[in-house]
C-alpha cells in the first residue's frame, strides 16, 4: 500500500460498492472498492495480485463489526 493516513467516521448510512475494470490488451484489469458518505469517499484500487490484501481487510472489518456488536450488547445490558 502506498502511504496515506487519514480518518473518517463510519455512519450507519455509509455505502460501499465495488467496480470491476476488466483486463484490456494494455492492462491486467483491477477493481475499486469505494466506501463513502456525505462528505468523504475512500477508494481502494486493487490489481489481481492484491486479492489476499482485500481478503485480510474484509476479515479485519468483520472482526471490528463483531467488537461493535459486543459493545452495543454491553451498553444495552446497562453495563456501559
Amino acid at each position: 500500500m502506498r502511504t496515506l493516513t487519514t480518518s473518517a467516521h463510519l455512519e450507519p448510512d455509509t455505502s460501499a460498492r465495488v467496480n470491476v475494470f476488466d483486463p484490456t490488451p494494455e492492462d491486467e484489469g483491477f477493481v475499486t472498492l469505494r466506501v463513502g458518505g456525505e462528505f468523504i469517499d475512500l477508494v481502494l484500487i486493487a490489481r489481481p495480485c492484491a486479492a489476499n490484501a482485500l481478503r485480510a481487510l474484509a476479515r479485519a472489518a468483520d472482526e471490528a463489526a463483531t467488537a461493535l456488536d459486543r459493545i452495543a450488547a454491553t451498553a444495552a445490558d446497562g453495563d456501559a
